[in-house]
């Protein structure tokens, strides 16, 4: 009798889980399926929002992200473990920020009004990133959330409230892992024990969150060790739509396996055209939670963020904007500097923005090009520009001058470059790198994914050999070092002593040429109108390579009230801007012509 009890529950087992997976085949169905919401398509400018316990050290390295100090800690950084010990004391650890994150200065109402005038359609708040802290008074997270400690309040239920209030809609982040939870611990547990954690703590915190604020916009987040199907992804997003209804979306990262939810290239070059939703993921600065190290070059321009938003909109995507408040809620001045600049755009140029399409052409390129002299090769750009006027992906440099060993002897030459690299000296090929397995783009904090290679070569004392080295960078990380060894020399950074600029050896360091397309004209169509955004000012004629729009099209410049004289010759349709004086200019950041063929 005993067997077949134990026969009868194990067919009932296998009954059960055959169901399952046949439940999550018609979920993954239904909602990779189900129309992307029009709103979304049309909304192009979303504002992220990191805020959290991170946000009291906000603190890490000039090219990091501020809301991974626990992970810096957990990881012994120097640079984070030092600023905690000389900071806040040498037995203060990350849970004694929780008293000081007291949101004082917060105001929700004051919030939405800014985003309302920064132009942006709808609002992503992180309502737990992986740190664990929630930003609600989840009963998953007692004496580890928002209301239990720390400001004593439910800043998640206080800012949707304050966003319904306006036409904006409501968004929340939320990392499916955490570094520190007793069932698994992100980066240190092996990726595959997650069930438990999965069952008896994920899922019922996120239909928790979900069901109490019902958002419009989920952004998830820390899939990236583990598949959809560990994560149960299919399911929660399917409950997730009916829930909140058609107008619910979801974005693309809850794991592997499934391929569903609009597109998140995150400080990137962006994505061209596509027919899958995509918003480029990006900070006003280098990092998402507020990392007061950042240098002020890492705002960048409001010219920069502007025309960084139209080329996005260009190639049929938009941009989620970060702010990165500070402890007490303040959102700092020169974000709210930036915000109010983009917004100030948008109220002249929205109908070129919102609601608008691709055309069949999106941007216009040309090659630039600028030099300078680099001390030696070891650089870490991580998602970044190497400098102002080059593009953060796909950009090229080509360093040359004269290296002169110390010593004779043979030398051990190493590249250690992300994506591909090569060293000449003397002419002669040393070292051909190429590294182009990128991982997923949502792990832009993970291991380096740079590659090396090594090469040897005997070299005389007190020669100046000819030195070329070619790197070209594809997407995502940008990193390149050159490194060398001999039997007296242990493996270092070729230093700037042994480069030079020039073969008499006047000047140390090697000359760089960084080359890159810069766009300078995106074009969107709306309602039966072209609109060509140029982002250099025609002094006299703006000359567009598009077909004819027909004698009766008019044209003018949006926030300018009159009408522009134009022609069209060999293809191109040319507008006279010469009499428009400089005072009439209603943005210096970019300029928009609308082509009426009605």
């Amino acid at each position: 009798m005993r067997n077949r009890i134990l026969l009868y529950a194990l067919i009932l087992g296998l009954s059960s889980m055959v169901f399952s997976q046949n439940n999550t085949i018609n979920y993954t169905k239904e909602i990779t399926e189900r129309p992307y919401p029009k709103w979304f398509k049309d909304a192009k400018l979303g504002i992220f929002i990191h805020w959290g316990l991170y946000s009291v050290p906000s603190y890490g390295g000039k090219e990091s992200y501020g809301e991974w100090y626990l992970r810096g800690l957990q990881m012994n950084d120097s640079l984070r473990t030092t600023f905690m010990k000389n900071t806040y004391g040498q037995h203060f650890t990350y849970k004694d920020f929780a008293p000081l994150f007291k949101a004082e200065l917060f105001d929700p109402d004051e919030w939405a009004e800014l985003f309302q005038k920064a132009g942006a359609k709808y609002i992503m708040l992180v309502s737990k990133h992986h740190d664990g802290y929630a930003l609600w008074p989840s009963k998953y997270n007692r004496n580890w959330n928002s209301v239990d400690v720390g400001p004593k309040r439910d800043i998640v239920g206080e800012l949707t409230e304050a966003i319904r209030k306006t036409n904006l809609k409501m968004g929340l982040y939320y990392s499916l892992a955490e570094w520190n939870h007793p069932l698994h611990r992100w980066y240190t547990d092996p990726h595959d024990s997650i069930g438990n954690y999965v069952d008896q703590y994920m899922i019922p915190q996120f239909k928790e969150l979900i069901s109490t604020y019902k958002p419009k916009l989920i952004f998830a987040d820390g899939e990236w060790f583990n598949s959809a199907k560990q994560w149960h992804s299919a399911e929660l997003i399917h409950w997730y739509y009916n829930l909140v209804g058609e107008e619910a979306i979801v974005n693309n990262r809850w794991g592997s396996g499934l391929d569903v939810g609009f597109l998140t290239p995150e400080y990137s070059a962006g994505i061209k055209v596509t027919d899958r939703p995509w918003t480029e993921v990006r900070g006003i600065g280098r990092s998402f939670g507020l990392n007061r190290n950042e240098d002020l070059e890492a705002y960048g321009t409001s010219q920069e963020l502007i025309q960084r938003f139209v080329q996005t909109v260009a190639n049929g995507g938009g941009m989620i904007l970060n702010v990165g408040p500070k402890a007490d809620g303040q959102i700092p001045l020169i974000q709210q500097e930036r915000l109010m600049q983009l917004g100030k755009w948008l109220d002249i140029n929205a109908e070129a923005i919102y609601g608008a399409e691709t055309y069949a052409i999106t941007e216009v390129e040309k090659e630039v090009s600028k030099e300078r002299t680099d001390r030696n090769i070891s650089f870490n750009w991580v998602r970044n520009s190497p400098m102002k006027g080059i593009k953060e992906d796909h950009f090229a440099v080509e360093w040359n001058g004269f290296i002169v060993a110390p010593e004779s002897g043979t030398y051990t030459f190493e590249m250690a470059a992300d994506d591909e690299a090569s060293l000449f000296i003397a002419g002669k090929p040393v070292i051909a790198l190429n590294r182009t397995d990128k991982g997923s783009q949502s792990e832009v904090m993970g291991a380096n994914n740079s590659a090396a290679n090594q090469g040897v070569l005997k070299l005389k004392s007190g020669v100046p050999y000819p030195i070329k080295i070619q790197y070209r960078e594809i997407d995502l990380s940008a990193s390149v070092r050159l490194f060398w060894s001999s039997k007296t020399i242990k493996k270092e950074v070729v230093p700037g002593s042994a480069l030079y600029v020039d073969k008499d050896q006047t000047e140390h360091g090697l000359k760089g040429n960084y080359t890159s397309l810069k766009t300078y004209l995106c074009y969107t169509q709306n309602k039966g109108n072209l609109y060509a955004i140029s982002f250099e000012w025609p002094e006299e004629q703006l000359l567009l390579k598009i077909p004819h729009p027909g004698d009766k099209a008019k044209v003018k410049m949006l926030g300018l009230d009159r009408y522009l004289d134009w022609s069209y010759e060999n293809d191109t349709l040319i507008i006279h801007t010469e009499s428009i004086t400089y005072s009439e200019l209603p943005s210096h950041d970019a300029w928009t012509f609308q082509i009426n063929k009605n």
